[in-house]
């Protein structure tokens, strides 16, 4: 047994989502949504050094000291696995675990709208899954492969840094590679992949230009790919994806995103106002003809209108998800109110000095 698995008991005990060590620092744990100290014990640098050696190998740790960032994942036992990043910051060095389940929920445990599932049955194209970190997109995104896994047979590989959710072959072939202990880049997992027999691709991150390009060509060329992005509504993850590339080349991706994308699924988290925990809200935008047709004009601003009049074809906008939330008891107007991308549509239902203070911020 390491010595920092103490501290991930206490994590799991205490139904908590992510550890902080952070030299200088007392450790900390993340509970519904709260950091809050465990101890009063400061962190020293020897003893922060011997916790994070403990968990990787040398040569690994001997990177993380030269270059300041690691990421790998770490199993305690059979039912403990942690997503684990090292980094250095000005006080030492520090690290952020996070727990990923072994036991893989499903959409419906998850509260994830039935739409989403459709986008499991197709047979093409780009399907992204989009949110700030710590939004859920990867158990979301698990819970689709799985869903997949348990209802068709195809060749499915991910390609991911690092892999979190662990798949059992059931009804698919599931590849998994780790960047960059199987594969040294996104990028060069994705041109692999179009070489293996694939039928799905997951690409645990779209962070750089290679990777997006690749992304719509395999989509392009008849492959189902799903992909992450850090954008909390369609209409941004539409013009992130653009504004990756030169201007020169903008124009040319919007036509190939526009032939290629399948749809949005865009996750926040909110606190729960009627008991611990919290909960998934979505914004659902399918790419129908007037969709791609906004993307090869350009004008994303119109994206809006049509996911709120697309409620027939499953499509959800976010805030109407926040509204449905709200009315049900679920979240707090606060909270509501946070979240909300239209906030004077939510200011109404703010407690008296809560309002207040809306309106002398001008809803911000």
């Amino acid at each position: 047994m390491n010595e920092i698995d103490q501290y991930f008991q206490y994590l799991v005990e205490s139904g908590g989502s992510d550890l902080h060590l952070s030299e200088g620092e007392p450790p900390k744990i993340r509970v519904h949504g709260s950091v809050t100290p465990i101890s009063e014990d400061i962190l020293s640098h020897e003893v922060i050094n011997r916790l994070l050696s403990q968990i990787c190998d040398a040569e690994a740790y001997a990177r993380y000291l030269a270059a300041g960032d690691l990421d790998f994942a770490y199993e305690m036992d059979e039912k403990s696995r942690f997503r684990c990043n090292f980094f250095k910051q000005q006080r030492g060095l520090a690290a952020v675990f996070r727990l990923i389940p072994t036991d893989i929920m499903t959409l419906e445990q998850l509260g994830i709208p039935d739409p989403v599932r459709e986008f499991a049955h197709m047979r093409s194209g780009l399907v992204l899954v989009t949110g700030p970190t710590g939004s859920g997109k990867s158990t979301t995104l698990a819970a689709i492969i799985d869903y997949i896994n348990n209802n068709q047979s195809r060749h499915i590989i991910t390609v991911e840094e690092p892999i979190e959710f662990v798949h059992r072959n059931k009804n698919c072939i599931i590849t998994q590679r780790e960047v960059p202990m199987q594969t040294p880049t996104f990028a060069d997992g994705l041109r692999a992949a179009l070489r293996e027999d694939a039928d799905i691709i997951l690409v645990g991150e779209m962070r750089d230009l290679e990777t997006i390009r690749l992304a719509l060509t395999a989509a392009e060329t008849g492959l189902l790919v799903f992909g992450t992005l850090h954008t909390n509504n369609a209409r941004k993850t539409v013009d992130r994806i653009i504004d990756v590339f030169p201007s020169d080349q903008q124009s040319q991706v919007r036509t190939m995103l526009a032939a290629s994308l399948r749809g949005v699924v865009a996750q926040l988290l909110m606190k729960r106002c009627d008991k611990p925990g919290r909960c998934a809200v979505n914004e659902i935008m399918f790419a129908t003809p007037a969709v791609s047709s906004i993307i090869r004009e350009g004008a994303t601003q119109k994206l809006t209108d049509v996911i709120v009049g697309g409620k027939q074809m499953g499509m959800q906008f976010m805030d109407d998800a926040i509204w449905q939330k709200l009315q049900q008891g679920y979240v707090s107007p606060v909270e509501a109110y946070m979240k909300a991308i239209d906030k004077a549509r939510f200011r109404n239902f703010l407690p008296p000095e809560d309002q207040k203070l809306a309106n002398s911020s001008g809803g911000a």
